[in-house]
């Protein structure tokens, strides 16, 4: 790309993907947005509908195109993938989802060396940690959205229970994009007090009960949603749009992505939601943390249950 422009190349334009091409026009992300997917019409149709708005949004080139349009781009974000069928396991799920990724990134790789790879597609843990083996890219150009959503559907249940704005609260969610995840109770902070201090006269406290309930919603937020819309992709498209921008403006950001880790509190050899730096180069650092022994142990049981879903498809 010239000087001071920006690519970003989407795979995959369902639900998810169609919501993060629009998030990239309205908030003017790049120059160039070129969206990728099997159903050509379908592409084609919301490349049209997205041009119609430029007028009223920010300048930019938006194509559909193909696997040879990913030579020279920035980002290339991929939420392509298989969606899970009534009554079919997470195993089988994963082992389709693996088939397509061998695909796409094959192609992907032909064309482009030195871009990021942003996956999206779930499990999001597992296949970066895919993608990250089939690309053979260095494992900071290769992460995941990780548990950037859930952190941010953590503030905002802490945010509702007290009454304030979630751009107030300090709190993350980390480990698996899933089932296991793991709330950082010991660092949630709002206006500098943790709610775990119970300082004197402080009104942020939670009782034990109270974080269940606030864990247990954010874990169980995308059934809930799937159950009442049939999918999530609102929230995704920000979250997605938020590592973008940390990454085209290098902005240095500390956002909770899914990277490959090592000697991380224990943990080796999997791709887990933790903070990082995140800039132009990708994720230039991982943020240790101060965990609990308990917070420990509970994302080291969530290494372990992605480690062992790693086995059975074969990585």
């Amino acid at each position: 790309m010239a000087k001071g422009s920006s690519k970003i190349v989407l795979i995959g334009n369902g639900a998810v993907g169609s919501t993060f091409a629009y998030t990239v026009l309205l908030k003017g992300l790049a120059n160039e947005l070129v969206i990728i997917d099997v159903n050509q019409n379908k592409a084609e149709g919301d490349v049209l509908d997205l041009n119609h708005g430029l007028l009223l949004a920010s300048p930019m080139k938006i194509t559909a195109g193909c696997f040879a349009d990913c030579a020279n781009a920035d980002i290339i974000v991929v939420t392509a993938g298989a969606a899970q069928k009534e009554g079919e396991t997470r195993l089988a799920l994963m082992n389709r989802n693996v088939k397509i990724f061998e695909s796409i990134i094959r192609q992907v790789v032909q064309y482009n060396t030195d871009g990021i790879l942003l996956i999206a597609t779930n499990p999001v843990d597992i296949l970066t940690q895919v993608a990250l083996k089939l690309s053979e890219w260095p494992k900071q150009r290769v992460f995941g959205s990780g548990t950037l959503l859930d952190s941010s559907r953590f503030r905002y249940l802490v945010a509702e229970k007290f009454g304030v704005d979630p751009r107030s609260v300090h709190g993350m969610i980390i480990g698996e994009h899933g089932d296991s995840e793991v709330a950082l109770w010991s660092s949630l902070y709002i206006a500098g007090v943790g709610v775990n201090q119970r300082q004197p006269g402080s009104p942020w406290h939670l009782t034990d009960e109270q974080k269940n309930e606030i864990y247990n919603e954010t874990r169980m937020a995308a059934y809930k949603i799937i159950e009442k819309k049939g999918a999530t992709y609102y929230a995704i498209a920000l979250a997605l749009a938020r590592i973008c921008e940390a990454i085209l403006k290098d902005q240095k950001s500390i956002l909770p992505v899914s990277s490959y880790l090592e000697n991380y509190h224990g943990i080796d050899g999997v791709c887990l939601g933790v903070p990082s730096i995140v800039g132009r180069n990708g994720v230039e650092q991982v943020i240790p943390m101060a965990l609990t022994i308990e917070e420990e142990q509970n994302l080291q049981q969530s290494a372990t249950t992605l480690k062992k879903f790693l086995h059975e498809i074969g990585f």
